[in-house]
């Protein structure tokens, strides 16, 4: 006879006629940072229909939402996101770059997989619940604009995740493995010069270039360089040119830059150090310059205790049977990307003992990653994530699990060919039951949660979570 446990990850494969076509229809429709208003409406329907109660516009977003199920505690959280990437459109396992729509967007980080796979989870520890008659809630939280926006950044600033006990999510990715990277902190603020336009050979001497002022910035930042930390990562994109007309003196000229560094602190630091470069770059030209704060995230905490609990359910549940069409769709995408060193090898080289390192080599080669990778040490990663927001509510734990071949990068075309592949779909409802799994055993063994709780307190040093969005900035909707 089946445990509770068991039947509540069986309905995830039950769902599987709702969940799949979900998935392939947010793929279908990608949308930016903040505008996924058709997938926003697609998840309250379905949570709806699922028997949550709904509420929508968090945080006066209004693409941010969540679904509540149940009633006293713990307060479970899964986290489901759903917004493409610009740029990155391109047609359903095609081996070459072949857009869908030119310049349109795509999903090319997988989160039309990853909101759907956290769904699932919810929905399952919902027929937990029913079955068990334990008490408890689960919430499922739709977090918009994970990708250039921070939304549950300004989620977390108004208090949306307050109350929950633990959280719970995952990314798509090659392989399958406990995220124990911590993500940096980071700020991203938008540099506008204003100058005067002249007639550049006629009279120079009236002009104040803002595009000369933009180039001195960049040139300031440049040299700040090697005076930060080694750790510390700085990019720039010039968004506003002030025109295309060399015969003019622009007056008008932009950049985004996006600053991050392992703590938040030293991100402000940094802020503060590059408007000075800016203020002196205005200063030397002659023109003025406006500096707007975008979006802030906070630096990942990680959480022992809830690694533990979900890499024992990566090994519990039953591992992604692959077909034929799938592998030979990887051999297609595999046949695209040079050489490939990823997350596995890096893993892989940590590994002591024998009869594991042999285990892990003989899956290094395959197309598609299909073992559970040992838990790995805690290290500091260099990309961002608005989780780390999160992370400072409640404990929180996240699970990768392998919906592409091998060896392709986030972010990028092939990614976007794969995403409504059955690979990736199996991957997704893998991931699903592992959150559900590890969420389940949370509530049969409140111990876990008191640990998990305990742990995130030392990690905190009992510093409540304050926002580093200052209270004046509004998401960037429109």
């Amino acid at each position: 006879m089946a445990t509770k446990k068991e039947r509540a990850l069986e309905v995830i494969e039950e769902k599987k006629a709702l969940l799949w076509p979900m998935s392939d229809t947010l793929w279908d429709h990608p949308e930016t940072g903040f505008h996924e208003r058709y997938a926003a409406e697609l998840y309250g329907k379905m949570l709806e229909q699922e028997g949550f109660q709904v509420e929508r516009e968090l945080a006066g977003i209004p693409t941010a939402f969540s679904g509540t199920y149940g009633q006293g505690g713990p307060v479970i959280g899964f986290l489901g996101e759903f917004d493409a990437l610009p740029g990155l459109s391109q047609a359903a396992g095609a081996d070459e770059k072949r857009p869908v729509e030119e310049n349109g967007p795509g999903h090319g980080c997988g989160h039309n997989l990853l909101g759907v796979g956290s769904l699932a989870a919810a929905i399952a520890l919902k027929h937990y619940l029913q079955d068990s008659g334990l008490p408890g809630t689960v919430k499922f939280f739709g977090c918009p604009a994970e990708e250039n926006g921070s939304g549950k950044g300004f989620m977390a600033r108004d208090g949306v995740f307050n109350g929950v006990d633990i959280a719970f999510s995952w990314h798509p990715g090659e392989v399958n493995s406990v995220s124990t990277e911590s993500t940096m902190a980071n700020y991203q603020i938008s540099y506008r010069f204003q100058g005067v336009s002249a007639h550049a050979a006629m009279s120079p001497e009236l002009g104040r270039s803002a595009l000369d002022a933009l180039e001195l910035m960049n040139v300031g930042v440049q040299f700040l360089r090697e005076h930060v930390p080694t750790d510390t990562r700085i990019h720039y994109a010039i968004t506003d040119t002030g025109g295309n007309a060399p015969g003019v003196v622009q007056s008008h000229a932009q950049a985004l830059y996006l600053l991050r560094a392992v703590q938040l602190p030293q991100v402000k630091e940094l802020y503060q150090r590059v408007n000075q470069i800016a203020r002196g770059a205005a200063m030397m030209t002659g023109t003025e310059v406006e500096i707007t704060f975008i979006k802030s995230c906070s630096n990942m905490l990680i959480n022992t205790e809830l690694n533990q609990l979900m890499q024992r359910n990566l090994v519990e549940v039953a591992p992604v049977q692959l077909e034929e069409e799938d592998l030979e769709l990887a051999r297609r995408i595999r046949e695209t990307l040079g050489p490939v060193h990823s997350y596995f090898d890096t893993v892989a080289a940590e590994i002591t003992d024998p009869e594991e390192r042999a285990r892990v080599a003989a899956d290094a080669d395959s197309l598609v990653h299909r073992i559970v990778l040992p838990l790995a040490r805690e290290r500091q990663g260099f990309v961002s994530s608005d989780v780390g927001d999160v992370s400072w509510n409640c404990p929180v734990a996240q699970i990768n699990a392998a919906t592409m071949p091998a060896g392709v990068p986030m972010h990028s075309w092939q990614m976007v060919a794969v995403g409504k592949s059955a690979m990736a779909k199996k991957g997704m409802l893998y991931a699903a039951k592992v959150m559900a799994g590890s969420a389940i055993d949370a509530l049969e063994d409140p111990e876990i949660i008191r640990r998990a709780q305990e742990e995130f307190c030392q990690r905190t040093g009992g510093q409540k979570y304050a926002s580093p969005i200052p209270p004046e900035v509004k998401p960037r909707i429109d």
